[in-house]
């Protein structure tokens, strides 16, 4: 009776270990919440896109004040009068000189429609987030990642502004006090302010795939056949993250006009000449043309590597993937190869603004993909056959030479 209570015993300890191990920690979540994330993420998404397009336009030192809750655009000809006007007063002007009324329109609105477009998203967040915190429905470990969104995008405004602000000033601009230099905001803080905006947009889709994951309860994955492979996806997106990020620099000193061809440079070299002409050091990381367009390339090739690296790295276990997984993996693979042709054919091609602008939506599908793709690798692709009898024969009694075995 002893040994039979003791099986028993035993039996029922290892089942219960066994559903833990191949469940999910939080409890289930209404998928709304997820649905919700994922909106804001494309949203910002979309946000980006169209700050891409305001840059590439020249548009984005249109509007030369800013106020955090927003003012109202031109409504007669003597309002458009006294906001060129207004406009007339600061460097980029003075350097263009030769725009008419109806030229600064069309870059003002760019502008506009940006600032409007991030205080949209501020409505987009805030509303439902008030209406699923007042119904109980966010779970208390999603509640921290929805405040540390909402700060981030409260600072992504002010930010934004700071940057807007360098280009009004010589000094500060990227021209760096060069009148011979083109004006344009300072690419140190146009990288912050992007940076900014991918970080929201990480956390959003993260934090919506979360939600999906515990919304369906999915089993965690099994680290012993998937090797070292969830880490490496992680390591993939963040250098997709990198490379997206040192566009900002790319852009910041307009570096995709120059040395327009690949794979090499020049006709004759891999490495652009006077890499390190500016001192200190550093500052050719950031500010030297040449420098800066060497290292996104670098860093291009290095994502590429590492995506097709991943997808050989699967292929073995490609039968034993869930769906979900396939998909992402698949989705990561496709989004690559477009936006490499999309980057070369952008510099190339001198920079023309539909493509470089479809060049910036690669990134964000490209970063999308392998998060989705690192998460679905770190959760829930597979399950050992060993688990799932134990889980579903829970009821059943289990024999000592088993326990032994397990």
């Amino acid at each position: 009776l002893n040994t039979q209570s003791l099986r028993r015993n035993a039996g029922s300890k290892l089942n219960f270990l066994c559903r833990e191990l191949s469940t999910t920690g939080p409890p289930p979540v209404n998928p709304q919440i997820g649905w919700w994330l994922a909106g804001c993420g494309g949203v910002v998404g979309g946000m980006v896109a169209v700050g891409g397009l305001t840059r590439l336009t020249k548009s984005g030192l249109s509007m030369t004040e800013w106020r955090l809750q927003g003012s109202m655009f031109p409504l007669n000809e003597e309002q458009w009068n006294e906001e060129f006007q207004r406009y007339q007063k600061y460097p980029e002007f003075q350097q263009r000189k030769d725009m008419s009324l109806n030229e600064f329109k069309t870059i003002f609105w760019w502008e506009y429609g940006h600032r409007m477009l991030g205080r949209f998203i501020g409505l987009c967040f805030v509303v439902p987030f008030t209406y699923f915190s007042f119904r109980r429905m966010i779970p208390n470990w999603l509640l921290p990642r929805c405040w540390g969104l909402l700060g981030l995008g409260a600072t992504q405004g002010l930010v934004g502004w700071w940057m807007v602000k360098s280009g009004l000033n010589i000094e500060t601009s990227s021209a760096f006090g060069d009148p011979n230099k083109e004006i344009r905001v300072s690419p140190y803080r146009l990288a912050t302010h992007l940076g900014l905006a991918l970080t929201t947009y990480v956390g959003l889709i993260w934090s919506a795939l979360d939600v999906f994951k515990a919304a369906t309860n999915s089993p965690f994955s099994s680290t012993q056949q998937l090797g070292r492979l969830p880490q490496f996806a992680a390591v993939t997106s963040m250098l997709v993250f990198a490379t997206a990020l040192s566009g900002a620099f790319v852009a910041g000193n307009d570096a995709g006009r120059a040395y327009n061809t690949f794979p090499k440079m020049t006709d004759d070299s891999w490495m652009p000449p006077d890499m390190f002409i500016l001192t200190p050091i550093y500052r050719n990381f950031f500010e030297n043309t040449g420098t800066v367009q060497f290292d996104h390339r670098c860093l291009a090739a290095l994502t590429t590597a590492a995506v097709i690296t991943q997808l050989m790295a699967t292929l073995p276990k490609w039968n034993q993937l869930t769906k979900s997984t396939k998909v992402a993996t698949t989705a990561t693979g496709f989004a690559l190869t477009a936006q490499v042709a999309l980057g070369i054919a952008t510099l190339l091609l001198y920079v023309p603004i539909p493509l470089a602008a479809a060049h910036q939506c690669g990134s964000l599908l490209l970063l999308a993909a392998s998060l989705a793709s690192a998460h679905a690798l770190r959760s829930g692709p597979l399950l050992m056959a060993s688990t799932r009898r134990v889980v579903l024969n829970s009821t059943s009694p289990i024999s000592s030479s088993s326990i032994a075995g397990a």
